[in-house]
């Protein structure tokens, strides 16, 4: 079945909706939500409700996304709607255990390069995780800090290459999972199709690229940057790293994608699932001493 983001064929309960003219948002009803039981919608909402959220925009020397004042504004009215607490910032100097702590969950927005000034941040960040705090990355994301063995496989990959920005498909390959209630089975949207390197084993793919589905222009680069996949390619993971809970989704990359009732909802279900997982942050679990320490296990 194949749902795009102008048909949602009653696929979703609840997505959220923008107005392209004054960028208000409202709540849509769709009945008929698939593998979304009524107790987990509960809890997960209880878990995200009057939460603290940090939301991460910077980004180092190299290429700046258009989309992140979008996203930011999806994101405070998603707040609104669901009862949370968004602080926004480009600041790397939030990175400190004392201002961490407060934040159930961190969203890094369409970071990219280098988005810490010092090791001191990256170790702080590093013992948040391994505190058992919670990680949300959009897009490209998988660009930042490409130089830190430790970010990287906390990520699951770091960028390698994206195809031209088209139409192309991708396949839900969990559609039981909580973070993929309400989203189509093959969602048919238009963004940029993500390659990785150094993919970490641990993740647990959600979603996939259909790789037949893109322009023919770009095959050589294709099956060059494919690796090892063939028809299908990660392009939303999850997994538990460390301690942390990690979401990423690798869409994402216009300023248009932020006004898309399913887009949303794709958001949406990912900051609720890390924030279901959240038990806590405890400091006696961070074991790092440095950056680069050996992971735990």
């Amino acid at each position: 079945m194949s749902v795009s983001n102008g048909d949602l064929n009653n696929k979703q309960r609840l997505a959220l909706s923008a107005n392209k003219k004054n960028n208000s948002f409202q709540l849509f009803s769709f009945p008929n939500l698939k593998n979304n039981p009524a107790k987990y919608a509960g809890e997960v909402d209880d878990k995200l409700k009057n939460s603290l959220v940090l939301v991460y925009t910077k980004n180092g020397r190299g290429y700046v996304h258009d989309n992140i004042p979008s996203a930011v504004t999806c994101l405070k009215a998603m707040a609104v709607a669901y009862h949370f607490k968004v602080d926004v910032t480009n600041d790397p100097a939030i990175f400190k255990e004392e201002d961490l702590k407060k934040y159930k969950l961190l969203i890094f927005t369409s970071t990219n390069n280098d988005v810490f000034d010092t090791d001191e941040q990256r170790l702080a960040f590093r013992r948040y995780i391994e505190a058992g705090g919670g990680f949300v990355g959009v897009h490209s994301v998988t660009g930042t800090e490409r130089n830190w063995k430790w970010f990287k496989m906390m990520l699951g990959e770091t960028f390698l290459w994206h195809a031209k920005f088209q139409q192309f498909s991708i396949k839900n390959m969990e559609p039981s999972h909580p973070s993929m209630q309400g989203m189509p089975a093959v969602w048919q949207r238009e963004d940029e199709c993500y390659f990785g390197k150094e993919l970490y084993p641990g993740i647990k793919v959600l979603m996939a690229h259909d790789l037949q589905s893109l322009q023919t222009a770009d095959t050589a680069l294709l099956n060059k940057n494919a690796g090892s996949f063939a028809n299908f390619y990660p392009a939303v993971w999850w997994q538990n790293f460390e301690g942390g809970n990690i979401w990423v989704t690798t869409l994402g990359h216009s300023k248009e994608s932020y006004q898309e009732p399913v887009y949303i909802n794709h958001l949406l279900q990912g900051i609720k699932f890390i924030a279901s997982q959240f038990k806590g942050i405890n400091y006696s679990k961070a074991t790092a001493v440095s950056k680069d320490a050996p992971l735990k296990n």
